[in-house]
């Protein structure tokens, strides 16, 4: 279950915010504790309710793991990144049943945002399949599950851009606008964080060739139709990597890919993709 590709430690900052917004001070479940020997184990199955991707299984084991305070044992059927049915098992855990359903809202409600997100990557990744392009993500995230999204995100075939406004520099127009132009714009980045990458917003065709001639090697190709994409393609795709940004639907997927592009940015990755059913159902004693 150990994914080098996820943060474990802010798997475990993110878990423990989650249920302590969930258990209040003192920490408690009040209807469990009341209903619920102290004693009992059980053993529980998240299933899928709707088909989908799944992701966050890890995540939804470190849930279970600290309401049990380790006791309980969480088996992986399904993979982040599967294909799953509606009805197949993705897990089982046993452990203390308060502990079982202590977890369970806010191991669903992690678990469930992770596959709706990679859900969604899956229906992009699939609709790009045999085209040079590739969906990217964007910094429209939930406050506080950006590690977790953009894990989603690549569970489902996507690409992440960058993490947050300290790894990658991006002008955009208010940036373009207070420093007076795209070169002055570069050209202030460059020279104040050399070791940085740089991207460009661009509208038009102009302001794509202004900054490649400033030295910009990744372009963000806002809001343009398909034929002016590929116009910018021709005229600058041969220097810089291209990416198309803006009102982008999966029913204009193909277009859009098909300008040669190197990427297609998709706020709704996160923004606005809807959870994918998961349950947990003990299992009748």
């Amino acid at each position: 279950m150990n994914d080098p590709s996820l943060d474990l430690a802010e798997v475990e900052r993110i878990v423990l915010n989650a249920l302590a917004e969930d258990l209040g001070t003192p920490a408690r479940d009040v209807t469990s504790e009341a209903t619920i020997p102290a004693a009992q184990i059980d053993t529980a199955e998240l299933v899928a309710r709707a088909d989908g991707v799944v992701a966050g299984l890890l995540v939804a084991a470190e849930v279970f793991a600290v309401t049990s305070a380790g006791a309980a044992t969480f088996e992986a059927v399904a993979s982040d990144g599967d294909r799953v049915r509606r009805g197949d098992v993705l897990a089982v855990v046993t452990g203390p049943t308060r502990a079982l359903l202590t977890a369970e809202r806010t191991a669903l409600n992690l678990l469930c945002r992770m596959s709706g997100v990679a859900t969604h990557t899956r229906k992009w990744a699939d609709q790009l399949a045999g085209t040079k392009a590739t969906v990217l993500d964007t910094r429209k995230t939930t406050p506080g599950l950006r590690v977790l999204e953009k894990y989603a995100v690549r569970a489902g075939g996507g690409t992440n851009k960058r993490m947050g406004l300290y790894d990658v520099a991006m002008i955009k127009d208010n940036h373009k606008l207070a420093a007076g132009s795209i070169t002055a714009a570069y050209e202030l980045v460059r020279a104040t964080f050399p070791d940085v990458a740089v991207q460009v917003e661009v509208t038009t065709l102009a302001e794509a060739e202004e900054a490649v001639a400033a030295g910009a090697d990744f372009l963000l190709c806002d809001n343009m139709t398909p034929e002016l994409l590929t116009e910018v393609v021709g005229a600058v795709g041969d220097r810089v990597e291209l990416e198309a940004t803006g009102n982008l639907t999966l029913a204009t997927a193909a277009a859009y890919a098909a300008t040669g592009v190197d990427y297609l940015s998709v706020g709704g990755l996160t923004h606005s993709s809807p959870i994918l059913d998961i349950a947990l159902d003990l299992r009748p004693r």
